[in-house]
């Protein structure tokens, strides 16, 4: 024991002394401009603080991280910021430097500046402001932002703390300590919906409040409430320089004063500017590469410095924590993190940790076992003790797998699996029609086809956990559930197909992007077994036919149809490398044996969607996968299964990489580096376990008819497996109290009534799921002309849905709402002879957070001719806009008895989403299921 801790030791020491300065290639511009959604501010690895500029106040899509290289404004410099996301979370404390007569208007505040007073660094940032002709420069430690003003006028200097800044307040306080000291606390809400942070300020010269805007309590030494923003003001000399310290906490104010004096007292900002650089070269060291071009060079050490942005430490220095129960815990053995982008990360930015970082992934995974025994699962996007529930899966899954595959130790191995298998057997998320079904339907879940083959691949990683604790059943039902992709693989086309009502979804295209992906469409999807590549091959029909599959996604159109979708880009036909879900797809030219194939379309993408300017990234960071793909990738190596204890390969993209393991140990890749030597790079002395058999799935047949008929239907039941036998049963309003039993399917058959049809198939004595479809003969022969035009998205099962009789529930994204945006919704039913009718409704849909309000107000007309319609009834909304409870609402009129053929149905949309609204100026939607008359 002793001799291992001494290697380990020595190791370190050897490591350290071997820190060469990387950090010079560190570019923080990369990914600020285009749709990086990076920041250029001044960070260390995986610190609480990111104290850099903001040029956005807004939500706007590319202002993600704060800032945006085509901007011209600076409104302040706060001190938490995300890397690369889709949200416009953080930008917690924010100061700002400004001379003269205060003001708390951030218009006014604000200044310009220019790139060429610019500059960014590893550990480091500095900006002129042009307005007051003021210099500022930032360095920061884990937990304290160091700030540096120099004001080259002479005057009234002034910082403005703005608590108001980004993302909504919801409660804020600012203590007066003493004229250089005040602490602050800010719990605001965004993504996160209850972010708590807390503040020491100190500042190097005595300050007085000049100016408050407080909409709270206000004492002598404390304002509280929702609207806070003060000025603290001085006058300088010119050129004087005031220097502010901030400490930040997720505990409390005592929580912030220990930080400070562990990391804040410290008055030289060059002394901290120097181990915020050492901090950095200690661990870009870790990949030492070789190159003449200083570009490449650039975006490699770039891209190793995003992946160590986060996650973020978050806890105090003593240890202590907020956890998921909203309760101080304290980190005993291990570092507590927050920022878990998942369903980015798992892919390759969690399998280089485990290459280079082993001790961080084993406290990592400890952060989600706390966080399981804390707030009841593990995560899946987790931001600032906030589970936000962002994307789909349950990842944290993948992490925990791949790390006890390869061998990395520090945390409970049984307790990671007892949480792994607590996230995979929830009710949530289509969870419960998957387990049932063993696959989710749109009638269950939207997104139905991305969250059934992701479930199914975080499956086999919790299988893999399963074998290597000995734990037979588990690993043999997880490894059942692992194949519940078969059931959405359609062998017509080779595509994950949506399915509904137990039949494929019509019309489809795999270009289109819509609510059965996420973030996506088919032909992302379609690759994404990578618990079973070889079982998808041979689906496929064999390597060959497999392989022309995956030429076919290159070659296609490269553009995508359905809803716009910002996060696809980069698109090489359909493949996308600006987002996650493609990013394994090149190497599986691998798996066929074709690596040239492999070679040639990674090298395309690392010469051409990763360079050395602002728009460097071809998509969103996204938390560092982004650049861990470009990183893994110049070596030659990608983890096309996480949980697997090999890479991928390719050939290597530098002369010469040298990889320092945290042992101590050397590997080094040149471009004559042997694949068989990549495949086990770092995991040469892996143990492999014996598998255990388990049963093939039987995927469920489909059944075939028309969902809404007029007088009968044909039923047809397929196997999606032509060995399979079929059984089926039917069961109409005639059979309530019939017992039915399954008998053997032989051909198609006819029904008359409303039926729910249920099928199964059976192979080799294992049977498939039971999969339930209904058919409804319609309730009236009507006719209905929509005079509107239905956003693609959203035309349910055609125009008759609205009169079909069947309900959409609150979860529109399963497609059976009618959605028109920026226009009143009119539709005419021709009952087709005169009736007398006595009450009419038309039922609508609200989800403010989507931009779908309800009408205005809705007006109902009747005509005998069809052309002359004599209003009847209007009926105004009563749903407050603000609300953003998803709820229905039928719009219902009582009218007296009326004879009419024609029934008009009006609704006016609420119009543009006013200032409130995150979507502020865009037209609201209007969603409408069923129009019914009585």
């Amino acid at each position: 024991m002793m001799k291992k801790i001494l290697a380990i030791l020595l190791g370190i020491v050897a490591h350290n002394a071997f820190s060469q300065n990387f950090s010079q290639y560190v570019n923080p511009f990369i990914g600020t401009g285009g749709h990086g959604h990076t920041f250029p501010g001044a960070i260390v690895p995986f610190g609480m603080v990111q104290l850099s500029p903001d040029t956005r106040v807004d939500g706007s899509w590319d202002g993600c991280g704060g800032y945006h290289y085509s901007d011209s404004v600076i409104y302040g410099f706060s001190h938490t910021h995300l890397n690369g996301t889709g949200v416009s979370d953080y930008g917690d404390i924010m100061l700002m430097p400004t001379m003269g007569n205060p003001s708390l208007n951030n218009q006014e505040y604000s200044s310009k500046f220019s790139h060429k007073n610019e500059k960014a660094a590893a550990g480091f940032y500095s900006v002129k402001l042009d307005k007051n002709n003021i210099d500022v420069r930032l360095t920061t430690t884990k937990r304290v932002g160091y700030h540096e003003y120099t004001f080259n006028s002479a005057g009234n200097a002034n910082i403005i703390l703005d608590l108001n800044h980004r993302d909504k307040l919801l409660e804020g306080e600012v203590k007066i300590i003493d004229d250089k000291t005040i602490e602050v606390f800010r719990r605001s809400e965004a993504w996160a919906t209850s972010q708590y942070i807390y503040a020491r300020i100190e500042f190097s010269k005595p300050m007085k409040i000049s100016k408050k805007n407080v909409n709270g309590k206000q004492e002598s030494n404390l304002f509280t409430g929702t609207k806070l923003a003060l000025a603290f003001s001085a006058n300088v000399k010119k050129g004087e320089k005031i220097s502010v310290k901030v400490a930040i906490s997720p505990t409390g104010y005592e929580g912030a004063g220990k930080n400070m004096l562990a990391e804040g007292k410290s008055n030289d900002f060059e002394n901290i500017k120097k181990q915020a650089v050492a901090d950095w070269d200690k661990e870009l060291s870790k990949i030492e590469v070789k190159s003449n071009d200083t570009d490449k060079l650039a975006v490699f050490y770039t891209a190793m410095y995003h992946v160590f942005t986060q996650p973020n430490i978050n806890m105090d220095v003593d240890g202590k924590y907020r956890g998921r129960d909203n309760k101080f815990h304290t980190a005993n053995g291990f570092d507590y993190y927050s920022v878990f982008s998942l369903w980015d990360t798992f892919r390759a930015a969690h399998p280089l940790m485990t290459l280079i970082d082993r001790k961080r992934t084993a406290d990592f995974i400890n952060t989600f076992i706390k966080q399981y025994e804390q707030g009841g699962k593990l995560p899946v996007w987790e931001l600032a003790s906030n589970e936000t529930e962002c994307m789909i899966g349950y990842h944290s899954v993948s992490v925990i797998a791949d790390a006890m595959a390869k061998g990395i130790q520090g945390f409970d191995y049984e307790k990671a699996f007892e949480a792994s298998k607590n996230s995979a057997m929830l009710d949530i998320f289509g969870l419960n029609a998957y387990k049932q079904n063993n696959y989710i339907s749109i009638d269950d879940e939207h997104e139905s086809v991305s969250k059934t083959v992701e479930y199914a691949y975080d499956d086999w990683c919790i299988a893999q956990m399963a074998k290597i604790l000995g734990k037979k059943e588990d690993y043999q039902y997880f490894m059942k559930r692992s194949q519940n992709w078969k059931n959405l693989y359609n062998p017509k086309n080779g595509f994950m197909q949506p399915r509904k009502n137990g039949n494929w979804y019509e019309p489809f295209d795999p270009r289109e992007v819509n609510n059965n992906y996420t973030e996506g469409n088919s032909w992302h999807y379609s690759y994404s077994v990578q618990q079973d590549i070889p079982g998808l091959i041979a689906a496929h029909g064999g390597k060959e036919k497999f392989e022309q599959f995956i030429d076919a996604i290159f070659s296609a159109p490269d553009k995508t149809t359905g809803r716009e979708q910002v996060d696809i880009t980069g698109l090489m036909g359909q493949y996308a490398q600006g987002n996650e879900p493609s990013h394994h797809i090149a190497y599986l030219y691998n798996y066929v044996d074709k690596p040239g194939k492999t070679d040639a379309k990674i090298k395309y993408i690392l010469d051409n969607f990763y360079k050395n300017t602002p728009d460097g990234l071809i998509g969103n960071e996204d938390c560092g996968q982004m650049s861990a793909w470009y990183i893994l990738s110049t070596m030659g190596i990608y983890s096309v299964t996480p949980g697997l204890p090999e890479w991928e390969t390719t050939t290597p993209y530098f002369d010469e990489v040298k990889i320092h393991l945290e042992d101590g140990t050397i590997r080094t890749i040149t471009k004559n580096t042997g694949r068989t030597e990549l495949k086990k790079l770092g995991f040469e002395n892996v143990k492999y376990f014996k598998d255990y058999k388990y049963d093939e799935l039987t995927a469920s047949p489909v059944i075939a008819a028309d969902r809404i008929f007029d007088i009968n239907t044909k039923v047809a039941i397929t196997p999606l497996n032509p060995k399979d036998k079929m059984y089926y049963m039917t069961m109409d309003e005639n059979d309530a109290n019939v017992r039915k039993t399954f008998k053997p399917y032989k051909e198609p058959f006819i029904i008359t009534k409303t039926t729910q049809v249920s099928a199964y198939a059976e192979r080799n004595g294992e049977k498939s799921s039971i999969v339930t479809a209904n058919f409804n003969r319609r309730p009236n022969h009507w006719n209905i002309t929509i005079n509107s035009t239905t956003t693609p998205q959203y035309t349910a099962n055609g125009k008759l849905a609205l009169i079909d009789g069947i309900n959409g529930d609150v979860n529109w994204r399963k497609g059976e709402w009618h959605g028109y945006q920026g226009q009143i919704f009119e539709a005419i039913i021709d009952m087709n002879s005169p009736q007398q009718i006595n009450k009419l409704s038309s039922t609508y849909l609200q989800d403010s957070r989507a931009w779908i309000l309800m009408p205005k107000k809705v007006e109902y007309y009747v005509s005998m001719n069809g052309k002359d319609f004599i209003l009847l009834k209007t009926v105004d909304n009563t749903i407050d806009p603000k609300d953003e409870k998803v709820q229905i609402k039928d719009f219902s009129a009582d009218i007296l008895p009326t004879e009419t053929r024609y029934i008009k149905v009006k609704a006016y949309p609420f119009g543009k989403l006013p200032e409130w609204h995150q979507g502020a100026g865009g037209d609201a939607y209007i969603f409408i299921d069923e129009i019914s008359v009585k």
